[in-house]
């Protein structure tokens, strides 16, 4: 097997990253087996609730285009240009993703971009799809993935020379590589779950706030956001506490809900006329960090997608991360095939260390949505920094230019950050310390040795006291 140039491809979910592998392998001619538990999306069986709409950007496009679907998948998306955020009385904020405003992130549907995917996948006749099919267990040697037809309760046993687990956060592929000695695995749910509720169109058909941006509510312990859709309508979603005072556990009747966003929502609860009907109806969903490693075994056996490195959706980068996996797969593939073992590694190797760093960057931004963005503070370190990469476009890049509107690996984006950060902090602190003694030497109210020291004191002393302040507040999430 380990030098097979032609081997069987054996798929464990068809959700978005499974389906654009499937074209990505079909493409190349491999025989392909793609099980999917749930029944299929284009029969009209998408159910909603759990969904949170995805923001597609240039990881994920260009994933798209290699397959020949990005046209056809941005025709039904909504440019979004920035956040537009709603203070709790009513005054909106609007900050621009970027300085180049060509530059967007894309919100689109799950169902629509899943479909897109899935019929990508079976434009090739050698790219067999199965739907209701539940994953139950894979013996990891031979390698055989033992299946439950769902519709008829049959078991039934899929055998190929390689298997791939794409099957989601909570993989049954990945579950019998935890069985695997030195197979480490971790995983971490925020304590905030989710719930899906909607903003439909106005009267006249039209959209009821700005259609090109991502609506943001922050309220410090929680937040709400709202994401366009081609019908006019928003996909808002509520991120709140699972437990406590104010908490989904605390709301235990519709007067519950009505006061809350009454309370914190007002400029949207006249927007909202089914909340109670959404509210009750759609569950309440969690939301969970997973890292695991190694991603493969032995050649037959390897994780992509969420399987591999689930992660929580703030950064929007969870489809577009698990489409870029299909990228480096590929590419792993036309270097090394038919060393399957080979493959995997160099995949595990170059992949697993930037998608470590996008777990971490995931939730740090849910605290900068959540607490940070309807600060003067954060909007004025915005521009700043939109500032700088205007005047310095080949040497200051944001992070979230980096991120979202470029393909920097994760890992070296975040590096990359962290020594403008540095630079920038360091020029700032002698701008503070050497502008201020300049005056105060001039003046004649002390000498320069003295004012320096002065100014350096004061400045080192504020530096420390809002370094402890925000190792309190991460220590205060962490609890």
């Amino acid at each position: 097997m380990a030098d097979n140039a032609h081997p069987r491809f054996t798929l464990i979910g068809s959700g978005l990253s499974g389906a654009l592998l499937a074209a990505y392998l079909g493409r190349r001619g491999y025989e392909v087996d793609l099980y999917e538990r749930r029944e299929d999306p284009n029969a009209g069986n998408f159910v909603g609730g759990r969904s949170i709409n995805l923001a597609l950007s240039t990881r994920g496009i260009a994933a798209l285009e290699r397959v020949g679907i990005a046209g056809d998948v941005l025709a039904s998306a909504i440019p979004m240009r920035g956040r537009m955020i709603h203070g709790p009385h009513g005054d909106l904020h609007y900050q621009p993703y970027d300085k180049d405003p060509a530059l967007h992130i894309n919100s689109i549907g799950r169902a629509a971009l899943n479909s897109a995917t899935i019929a990508a996948a079976q434009k090739h006749a050698n790219v067999r799809v199965h739907f209701n099919h539940r994953c139950t267990e894979v013996d990891l040697d031979r390698p055989a993935a033992k299946l439950i037809n769902t519709t008829t309760n049959q078991p039934i046993e899929a055998t190929g020379d390689i298997v791939i687990g794409v099957d989601g956060a909570f993989s049954a592929v990945r579950r019998s590589m935890q069985r695997l000695d030195r197979f480490d695995y971790w995983q971490d749910h925020l304590r905030h779950g989710y719930k899906e509720l909607t903003i439909p169109p106005t009267a006249s058909g039209g959209f009821a706030l700005e259609k090109n941006a991502l609506h943001i509510w922050p309220r410090h312990s929680f937040m709400m956001i709202a994401l366009p859709n081609p019908d006019a309508s928003f996909t808002c979603t509520l991120f709140y506490p699972f437990e406590g005072p104010a908490s989904f556990a605390a709301l235990k009747t519709d007067d519950d809900v009505r006061r809350l966003f009454e309370r914190e929502f007002a400029d949207a609860l006249p927007l909202m006329p089914t909340l109670l009907d959404d509210f009750n109806g759609n569950p309440t969903g969690s939301m969970v960090t997973v890292r695991c490693g190694p991603w493969h075994y032995g050649g037959k056996v390897a994780l992509l997608g969420d399987a591999a490195h689930a992660v929580v959706p703030f950064y929007g980068q969870g489809a577009n991360a698990s489409f870029e996996d299909c990228i480096i797969l590929d590419e792993c593939i036309e270097a090394h095939a038919p060393h399957w073992e080979r493959v995997f590694e160099e995949y595990d190797r170059i992949r697993k260390p930037d998608c470590d760093a996008l777990a971490t960057l995931a939730v740090e931004n849910f605290y900068e949505m959540r607490d940070k963005t309807a600060s003067r503070a954060f909007r004025w370190r915005k521009k700043f920094e939109r500032s700088l990469h205007t005047l310095l476009p080949g040497s200051f890049t944001p992070l979230y230019t980096m991120v979202s509107f470029t393909r920097t690996p994760y890992a070296q984006a975040v590096r990359k950050a962290r020594r403008q950060d540095m630079v920038v902090a360091v020029v700032a602190a002698l701008w503070m310390i050497v502008v201020p003694a300049a005056v105060l030497a001039i003046q004649g109210t002390m000498k320069a040795p003295q004012a320096l020291t002065l100014m350096a004191t004061i400045v080192y002393t504020v530096v420390m006291v809002m370094y402890a302040r925000v190792v309190v507040r991460r220590r205060l999430r962490e609890k």
